[in-house]
This record gives structure tokens, sequence and C-alpha cells, in this order.
């Protein structure tokens, strides 16, 4: 396969998770004090959304790499 459909693929790829998911979540633990045996801590749970605009042009850049890597 050409490098301009293997990329195409990809860019279809995330942009259709892109629509599904919205964005992706993570977990930071974040230690707050350590006093001698005591260690204080908690957990941040983060959101990174992904704009649907994003994922529709991620969508049409895959197929338009797709079109153009199987004209070749």
């Amino acid at each position: 396969m050409k490098t301009a459909t293997i990329v195409g693929i990809l860019l279809i790829i995330v942009g259709i998770a892109g629509f599904a998911f919205g964005g992706f979540h993570y977990t930071h633990r974040k230690h707050d004090a350590n006093i001698g045996p005591v260690h204080i801590s908690h957990q941040q749970h983060k959101t990174v959304p992904i704009p649907p605009v994003l994922s529709g042009i991620a969508l049409v850049g895959g197929i338009a790499l797709v079109v153009v890597g199987a004209r070749r």
C-alpha cells in the first residue's frame, strides 16, 4: 500500500473514533503531602474533548487521501 492510503485509513479511523467517543478521559494521581508515615494524595479525573469539527476534518481528509492513493 502507498503511504497516502495508509495515512488516509488512519485519519478515517481517528475521525470515526472522535465522533463515537467525543474525547478521551484519563486519571491523574496527585501527591499532596508526605508527613512522616502519612501520605496524602488524591486522584483527578480529566477529560480532553475532541470537537466534532476536528473529527469531520480528519474523516474528510482521510477519504481524500484514500482516493488520491488509489488513483496513483
